[in-house]
């Protein structure tokens, strides 16, 4: 018994609403939509669902981390330097950081 092959043709209608791209662009549009967006602590809990302890011990003052991602050495991450002042993040650098790194965060 020999296999059969059929050649099919398909339309498929996409309502005017919606639009199909290819993954490489979406990908594309994702990251631009970090490009210069700042967060502040509490957007960096809400993105992790982590708590400021956690990220602290585990991501911000590890010893694995700390000289990386601080501002001063290039990275993401501003440290305050004193009182009152506010942690930021470079949004797009903290989001490659976090999807680059997780397992080694992870890692004991």
């Amino acid at each position: 018994m020999s296999n059969q092959k059929f050649k099919i043709e398909l339309s498929i209608e996409v309502p005017d609403h919606l639009v199909v791209i290819e993954k490489v662009e979406l990908k594309r549009l994702q990251d631009q939509e970090l490009k210069g967006l700042w967060w502040s602590l509490k957007d960096l809990e809400d993105r992790t669902s982590k708590k400021r302890n956690w990220l602290e011990d585990n991501i911000l003052f590890s010893p694995k981390f700390r000289e990386k991602i601080d501002v001063k050495n290039g990275g993401f991450v501003y440290y305050p330097q004193k009182k009152g002042e506010k942690w930021t993040f470079l949004a797009s650098g903290a989001a490659d950081f976090l999807e680059k790194h997780f397992s080694d965060i992870y890692k004991r």
